[in-house]
């Protein structure tokens, strides 16, 4: 298995990532429980036993509380924090009295996101903070000015972006004095427009391809890891409902039961395994609360596709021959 470029600052940090946004209850305004703490326990102990160090979070999940129910859970245990790596984003402000959903990457909306994270998590500090969406009011020269503050106050280690492509992130890491450390994007089996990307470069067949030409080189050249969201697909090829489905996805779950049973794994890990093969070393969230498909998904660091077999996945989700 290829090395994973987010472990020169987070050391042993694990190749999949436990998405949190699950976390909290639903998006609504009702209060945590005992039962959505329960829950959280319990989904940290599962990525802990399946080998995951590293959470993921966002300010904004479940409107808070999703952090906010992570940190009772370390309130409660407080020996975890430093067993594990904790990653928060910023940056998406929804509706309010002040204007309409928007992207916020002024040095005031990061500090305040910060504070409000750190509060939430009962941390003292962020292993990452990432800026969520890329905002087009963005001043570099503003955000490397907090970034500064935030890293030498100790309240954040390391910076990342998620859903940049190349040019943003090459024009934000010339302003900062440290590393973009990693890019977070939507990367899975069904959504393999960054594959494309490179296979129909010259090709008419790709001009409306919603990828930016070069950004999975320009991350692999700066060893910058790429993360994975909506990794595992919701489901799609591991047991959802296919009633509705099309052609091409029955098809893909097929082969994905397929291959589990010859890698005697689970359709979980071969899913995650397909994103594990590529070169760019990527690093998959996954986001389930579910134990038992917690538990598939970690299989997959212990399964290597042929090359056969990773093309025979991504032509199959395709639904034709590649060009």
């Amino acid at each position: 298995m290829l090395h994973t470029p987010l472990a020169k600052h987070l050391p042993h940090v694990s190749k999949l990532v436990f998405g949190c946004m699950g976390l909290g209850g639903g998006w609504n305004k009702d209060a945590i429980t005992s039962a959505h703490l329960k829950q959280t326990h319990e989904c940290i102990d599962n990525a802990f036993e399946g080998g995951i160090n590293f959470f993921d979070h966002a300010d904004i999940y479940t409107f808070g509380k999703a952090e906010q129910v992570f940190g009772k859970a370390l309130s409660e245990r407080p020996e975890l924090r430093e067993k594990m790596y904790i990653q928060s984003k910023c940056g998406i402000r929804f509706e309010d009295e002040q204007g309409p959903k928007r992207y916020d990457f002024s040095a005031k909306w990061i500090e305040e996101s910060v504070e409000g994270s750190l509060k939430r998590l009962n941390t003292d500090y962020l292993d990452v903070l990432m800026l969520h969406r890329p905002d087009p009011l963005m001043e570099v020269d503003e955000i490397a000015q907090i970034f500064s503050c935030l890293q030498e106050s100790g309240k954040v280690r390391n910076f990342a972006v998620s859903n940049m492509q190349q040019h943003q992130m090459n024009f934000l890491q010339h302003a900062l004095d440290m590393p973009i450390v990693a890019n977070q994007i939507e990367a899975s089996l069904q959504k393999h427009q960054f594959v494309d990307e490179g296979v129909y470069a010259g090709n008419a067949d790709g001009k409306d391809l919603n990828f930016t030409p070069g950004s999975v080189e320009y991350c692999r050249h700066f060893d910058i890891q790429i993360q994975s969201w909506g990794s595992l697909c919701q489901g799609l090829y591991t047991g959802s409902d296919l009633s509705n489905a099309s052609q091409a996805d029955i098809n893909t779950s097929i082969l994905v039961n397929k291959l589990a049973a010859l890698y005697e794994t689970s359709p979980e890990a071969i899913v995650l395994a397909w994103l594990l093969r590529h070169p760019a070393s990527i690093q998959p969230i996954i986001g389930t609360t579910n134990a038992k498909r917690i538990a598939a998904s970690c299989d997959a660091v212990n399964v290597e596709l042929s090359r056969e077999h990773w093309y025979a996945l991504y032509v199959s989700a395709k639904g034709h021959e590649l060009p």
